[in-house]
C-alpha cells in the first residue's frame, strides 16, 4: 500500500468532499480516501500495482476539480 496526497481545487463544500471519496474509493485497489475542503487535499490510500496517482488525478479531474499529486 502507498499513501499519497493530492491538491484539489474547486470543492466549496462538505458535498465536494463527499463525491470526491466516493469517486476515488471505487477504482480498483484503493482502500480509503480522505478529503478535505478546508485543506484542499485528499490522503489516499492505495495499492500501486492496481491504481496508479495518475489514475486518481483523472478521476477527480473528470468531476470538474483541478487536481495534483502534492506528495
Amino acid at each position: 500500500m502507498a499513501t499519497h496526497v493530492f491538491r484539489i481545487d474547486g470543492m466549496h463544500c462538505g458535498s465536494c468532499a463527499l463525491l470526491v471519496d466516493d469517486t476515488v474509493e471505487e477504482l480498483p485497489g484503493v482502500r480509503a480516501s480522505r478529503t478535505s475542503v478546508k485543506k484542499a487535499r485528499a490522503d489516499v490510500d492505495f495499492d500501486p500495482a492496481r491504481t496508479s496517482a495518475a489514475d486518481i488525478v483523472a478521476a477527480i479531474t473528470a468531476l470538474g476539480y483541478t487536481a495534483s499529486i502534492a506528495s
